[in-house]
């Protein structure tokens, strides 16, 4: 199972905030704003999430690039090498390999993860509209 960043959790926090809302005791339109605004909300931070963890991957990518880069000196050794310590430094890289590609594999399946629990639906235009209107009762101004 992945193990969700921050970020997603933060999400998902503030879904369970936006339930909370819902449940309030505000005017349907004051309610339907509030709603419109944490939509948007979490559709900008879902989006922001994805571009950090799609450049995590390829991060991870250009390392494993570095490390096959380091590993083509062994087409130059031998079976008899002198310095046997050199199999358990190539070893090592090859673990390296593995762990990165773990980590990059998680970071692309979190992408979606999120798009699946926040989907990146931009606003309809209804939505926009009540976003960009702000009445007297809604801000608690009498």
């Amino acid at each position: 199972m992945t193990e969700h960043s921050a970020g997603s959790e933060s999400l998902a926090l503030v879904k369970r905030m936006q339930t909370v809302f819902t449940r309030s005791n505000m005017d349907g339109h004051c309610r339907e704003m509030l709603r419109s605004a944490v939509d948007r909300f979490l559709a900008l931070e879902a989006r922001r999430l994805s571009k950090t963890l799609l450049t995590r991957a390829r991060g991870r990518k250009e390392r494993i690039a570095a490390i096959l880069t380091l590993l083509s000196e062994l087409d130059q050794l031998t079976e008899d090498e002198s310095d046997r310590s050199v199999f358990e430094e190539f070893a090592l890289l090859f673990d390296e390999i593995s762990r990165t590609a773990v980590a990059g594999s998680a970071a692309l399946r979190e992408i979606d993860c999120v798009k699946s629990d926040f989907p990146l639906d931009e606003p309809q235009s209804e939505e926009l509209k009540l976003l960009t209107q702000w009445l007297p009762q809604c801000s608690g101004v009498k």
